[in-house]
């Protein structure tokens, strides 16, 4: 099987429990470190499927790894390769497809859960929605043409759609009990004050690995329903 490639972004943000969901099904993937200066494929040649993991930057940044991804997205779509993007991702995703990304009404922070939206597609019968999920953004995307949402809630009207073999998340479904003390520690500097919409850390942190049990029993069905498009 020709591989899944999955663009990591910063070093503490990689495919998390996506890695061990393909590793279990024997999908094989290589991560490209775009934050070691790892080359962006000018096409998306011999892959079964592309991954966009998050990052702090925007992708409204002028950087050149942005443009060439967002080129890779589009090369990608056209060809009915499946497509995933988590948070940072999903927003790539979006911008690549005529979507477009700015500001969220709030600062989301911390486990959150999400409310299914009108109009989704049947799949979605099998996901708890009572099941907190995770989040960690300031900015959020629109819905590019003829894109179905999946879910949302109250901070953020958009948490994830599908189009076509494409799928992009604005909240963190990948998770690890690992990934988020890292994150914490990581971006120590930068968070805001705890809030309605913003956790603290000591609560983030509060039955982690509850927590990350249930999102990652969330996390596989939206994967399974993904890697289909791998499987056509």
């Amino acid at each position: 099987m020709k591989p899944v490639l999955v663009f990591r972004h910063i070093a503490c943000e990689g495919p998390g429990y996506l890695a061990d969901f393909l590793a279990d099904r024997n999908i094989p993937c290589e991560i490209i470190r775009v934050d070691e200066g790892e080359a962006i494929p000018v096409n998306p040649d011999n892959v079964s499927g592309l991954v966009f993991m998050g990052g702090p930057m925007s992708v409204n940044d002028d950087l050149p790894w942005i443009h060439a991804e967002l080129d890779l997205i589009r090369k990608a779509h056209e060809q009915y390769i499946p497509i995933l993007g988590h948070c940072l991702g999903g927003q790539l995703i979006s911008k690549a497809l005529g979507g477009k990304v700015g500001r969220n009404k709030v600062i989301e922070i911390g486990w959150f859960p999400v409310e299914r939206a009108m109009g989704s597609p049947a799949w979605l019968d099998n996901l708890d929605f009572d099941t907190e999920i995770f989040h960690w953004h300031g900015e959020t995307f629109t819905l590019p043409d003829h894109a179905v949402p999946l879910f949302g809630n109250r901070y953020c009207i958009n948490q994830g759609y599908e189009l076509n073999n494409t799928c992009a998340l604005q909240c963190h479904v990948e998770m690890t009990t690992e990934a988020v003390p890292e994150w914490l520690e990581f971006y120590k500097n930068d968070m805001p004050p705890p809030g309605e919409s913003v956790q603290s850390g000591n609560e983030m942190l509060r039955n982690i690995e509850q927590r990350v049990a249930s999102l990652q029993k969330f996390a596989e069905i939206i994967y399974t329903q993904w890697i289909k498009g791998i499987a056509r």
